[in-house]
């Protein structure tokens, strides 16, 4: 079965395209999509809401940044690009340079998101438990955030996801647009299955790589929380310490970094940097054929049991990156990039 592609502006559907590049993850600002339609005289302009539909299943909602016609002597083209609605934070400054000090994800959200065109500011999601432990950063999400000052050429995104950082948490957008502030999927069942066996039976990975990079992983993470309204870094007047540290790593390499924050969040940020090392310094990517698995797309924050004897790998792994493609010379597939379970 063929997959069908859809881009939606208004009362438009386009479904016939030469290629296509429809992204999706949870550590990227915004998800980009590009498309190179088969029809050149289709009505199009930049600065459209539109939406991506993968086998009548809504993958994203967002806006056209760029429209290109092209002419040459084979003929004409006409190529998009876009990004989800979290590009419009990413793209917004903020225009009010308040104090906003004690002021909670909430209230933050509340103070920057109403200039923001398209975004339905009372759907925004804040999860209260998704790491599957019984300690969890989100039971903190109301309590006050110590930024002081939003200063000028700071955007909407820079304001909340500073914000959402200091808590231990991710900011990213679901595919009908909704904002959401929590942690990556940790616990439940997998939606998706990996296999590369040595036999080739039951094989659907087309292709693989595994990775592991130290550079960014650290065996100690500090993160200092300091006193409101002093910049200096005397050891008297720092209010806030804290320490993580990673017994695996192979030899000792500290990083320190300042945070401006309440007396909590250098503890949260601490072990965010510690798992964001970690999750950068191991990835597993995989090409499958298609863009669905038992009918069902293929989702980020998602779990996969993979069991590639090639990569020497059998267990769950997170799914926090997707890209639905038209590859020249494989047809339709999805590239996926895989994290260990439990990761910021």
């Amino acid at each position: 079965m063929s997959d069908k592609i859809s881009l939606r502006i208004g009362d438009t559907a386009v479904e016939h395209f030469l290629s296509y590049s429809i992204d999706a993850d949870l550590y990227t600002p915004a998800d980009a999509f590009r498309m190179e339609l088969s029809a050149p005289e289709t009505r199009v302009t930049a600065g459209m809401r539109c939406e991506v539909w993968v086998n009548d299943q809504r993958e994203l909602t967002g806006i056209i940044d760029r429209v290109t016609r092209r002419v040459t002597k084979s003929g004409r083209t006409l190529s998009v690009e876009g990004r989800d609605l979290m590009g419009l934070l990413v793209d917004s400054c903020c225009e009010s340079f308040q104090s906003v000090k004690n002021k909670s994800l909430k209230e933050l959200a509340a103070l920057l998101l109403p200039t923001i065109p398209y975004i339905n500011r009372k759907a925004v999601v804040y999860q209260k438990s998704v790491s599957g432990k019984s300690e969890t950063t989100t039971d903190l999400l109301d309590e006050p955030q110590k930024i002081t000052q939003i200063e000028p050429g700071m955007t909407v995104f820079d304001v909340l996801k500073s914000a959402a950082v200091s808590r231990g948490l991710l900011f990213y957008s679901l595919p009908d647009g909704t904002l959401v502030f929590g942690r990556p999927k940790a616990k439940g069942e997998t939606s998706f299955t990996l296999q590369q066996l040595r036999t080739g039976t039951g094989n659907n990975i087309i292709e693989s790589e595994l990775v592991e990079d130290i550079s960014r992983q650290y065996s100690k993470v500090t993160v200092l929380g300091q006193q409101q309204g002093r910049d200096d870094l005397d050891t008297a007047k720092i209010k806030t310490k804290a320490t993580k540290t990673d017994s695996d790593f192979p030899f000792y390499k500290p990083f320190v970094q300042r945070n401006n924050n309440d007396g909590t969040s250098p503890a949260l940020l601490a072990r965010l940097l510690m798992e964001k090392g970690r999750r950068e310094g191991w990835q597993y990517s995989a090409t499958v054929a298609r863009h669905s698995q038992d009918g069902k797309n293929w989702t980020i924050n998602e779990l996969a049991r993979v069991k590639d004897e090639v990569q020497a790998l059998d267990g769950v792994y997170l799914i926090y990156g997707r890209t639905f493609e038209l590859d020249k010379n494989l047809g339709p597939v999805t590239r996926l990039k895989l994290s260990k379970v439990g990761l910021i």
